[in-house]
C-alpha cells in the first residue's frame, strides 16, 4: 500500500488544519481504505469534530480501516513538514492512473482523438505548483537598483514602431488580430511568423481555413516579392530574374523553422498537444503560437449552440495554454458586418463576434484598417495597425507599407 498516501493521511491527523488546505480529494487516493478514511475524516471535519488519533477510534467501522493499530501506524508516517511534497507526489501518481483509465477505456469505446486529447488534457492542468510567496519574490529584485537589468528577449512583430508599443511579443499573453476579411490579417500573421522565426522563435501556426499548401504560397510570394497570381504557375508566370531569385528564398523561408498544422476544426486541447510534441522536438526553441481563426476552433462542448459560451471557453483555453507553454499566442478573428455600416469604418472592440471574453483575456488586441479597402481610388496604400489595447503600454496606431498582390509588409520610411 502506498507509503506517500499512509504519510498523507497521517499528517492529516498530526495537524488538521492541513485537510481544509489540501487539494487532494477522496477519490485521488488509490486504496479503497484510503479512500474511506479520509471521507470520513472530511465528514467529522465538516461536522467539527476533531481528526485526531483519539477522537478517529469512534469511527463505527473502526474495523475496516485496521482498527487502532493501523490509525497509529498511519500517524507514524505522518511528516507535516513535507506534506506539499507529500501531496504532489500524490497528485502525480493520481494523474498517472487516471491517464491509463482513459486511455483504457477510450480504446474500448473507440472515442475520437479529440476526445482523448482534451480529457487528457484536463488532468494535465491539475496544479498545485503555482505558488510564490512575496517574500521570495521581493528578495529576488532587492537588488534591482543596484544591479544591469536582464534584457528580457520577446519575438520581434518585425515591426519597428509596433514593437516599440508592444514590448515585442510577450511569453505568457495572447494577442488577438482582429479585421473584416481580406483586410490583410492572414499576410501580417505570416508576416509575424516569419520574423519570430528568423528571432529564433518555433512559429507554430495552426491554420483552421486555409491548406497547408496556400499558405506555402503565399511565404513565398511575401519573401520573394512575388505577386500572388503567378503562384498558380510559377514556371510559365514567373520572369528569369524571379527563377534565379527563387532557392534564394526558399533557403531564406527553411531559415524559420515554420510549422503548419492545417486540420479543420481544431480544438485547443488538439492544439497543446501538437504543441507539446513541438516543443519536445525542438527544445532549445521557444514556441510562438498563430492561430487562423477564433471562430473556427472548435469547442469541447457544444452549449446547445450557444455560441457565446463557446467564444468563451475557447477565449479562456487560449489564455490557459499560453500561460501553461510560458509562450505568446496570437489568434486571427474576425469582425461584424456593422463595422460597414458606419460612416468611420475603422474597427472597435464591440465589432469582434463575440467580444465581451475576447476583450477581458486578451493581452493585446490589434486591428487592421486600409483606406484602400473601401475607396478605390485613394492613393494611400497603406495598412493602419491599431493598438486597441496593450495591457503592458499604450494604445494608438502604427502604419505599414502593405504591397495586396504579394502580401509584403515593410515598416514605412520616416
Amino acid at each position: 500500500m502506498s507509503i506517500a498516501e499512509k504519510a498523507f493521511l497521517g499528517s492529516l491527523m498530526k495537524a488538521e488544519y492541513l485537510l481544509k488546505d489540501t487539494l487532494i480529494k477522496p477519490d485521488q487516493l488509490e486504496s479503497t481504505k484510503h479512500k474511506e478514511l479520509m471521507r470520513s475524516m472530511v465528514d467529522y471535519h465538516q461536522c467539527g469534530k476533531t481528526i485526531d488519533l483519539i477522537s478517529l477510534t469512534t469511527l463505527p467501522n473502526l474495523d475496516s480501516f485496521g482498527g487502532m493499530s493501523y490509525l497509529s501506524e498511519l500517524l507514524s508516517y505522518g511528516d507535516v513538514e513535507r506534506f506539499e511534497i507529500i501531496e504532489k507526489m500524490i497528485l502525480d501518481l493520481w494523474k498517472e492512473r487516471e491517464k491509463r483509465n482513459i486511455l483504457t477505456i477510450a480504446s474500448y469505446n473507440d472515442w475520437d482523438i479529440s476526445k482523448v486529447i482534451t480529457s487528457l488534457d484536463k488532468i494535465n492542468q491539475s496544479r498545485i505548483d503555482d505558488h510564490t510567496s512575496l517574500h521570495h519574490a521581493l528578495s529576488s529584485i532587492y537588488e534591482a537598483p543596484w544591479e544591469d537589468q536582464e534584457i528580457i528577449h520577446n519575438a520581434t512583430t518585425g515591426i519597428k514602431k509596433l514593437d516599440e508599443v508592444t514590448g515585442g511579443f510577450q511569453n505568457g499573453e495572447v494577442t488577438i488580430l482582429a479585421a473584416r476579411p481580406s483586410m490583410g490579417k492572414t499576410d501580417v500573421m505570416l508576416h509575424f511568423a516569419k520574423m519570430a522565426g528568423w528571432d529564433g522563435y518555433l512559429p507554430l501556426v495552426f491554420s483552421l481555413e486555409m491548406p497547408e499548401k496556400l499558405i506555402t504560397k503565399r511565404l513565398i510570394a511575401s519573401t520573394g516579392s512575388f505577386n500572388r497570381t503567378k503562384m498558380r504557375d510559377p514556371k510559365n508566370m514567373l520572369t528569369t530574374a524571379q527563377k534565379n531569385k527563387w532557392s534564394n528564398v526558399i533557403h531564406e523561408l527553411n531559415e524559420t523553422n515554420i510549422h503548419i498544422f492545417d486540420g479543420a476544426g481544431q480544438t485547443v486541447a488538439e492544439m497543446r498537444a501538437k504543441t507539446r510534441k513541438m516543443i519536445h522536438q525542438f527544445p532549445n526553441k521557444k514556441p510562438i503560437i498563430f492561430i487562423d481563426y477564433l471562430t473556427l476552433i472548435s469547442s469541447s462542448e457544444s452549449y446547445g449552440g450557444n455560441s457565446h459560451l463557446q467564444v468563451t471557453e475557447i477565449s479562456k483555453s487560449l489564455k490557459m495554454m499560453a500561460k501553461d507553454f510560458d509562450c505568446h499566442v496570437i489568434c486571427l478573428a474576425q469582425l461584424n458586418r456593422s463595422v460597414e455600416t458606419r460612416a468611420n469604418k475603422r474597427p472597435m472592440m464591440s465589432d469582434i463576434r463575440e467580444s465581451g471574453s475576447v476583450e477581458q483575456d486578451a493581452d493585446v488586441i490589434l486591428f487592421l484598417y486600409r483606406d484602400a479597402y473601401y475607396d478605390k481610388d485613394t492613393q494611400d496604400r497603406s495598412l493602419e495597425i491599431i493598438v486597441s489595447k496593450n495591457r503592458n503600454g499604450p494604445v494608438g496606431f502604427i502604419k505599414v507599407k502593405y504591397n495586396e498582390h504579394t502580401g509584403g509588409i515593410e515598416d514605412l520610411k520616416e
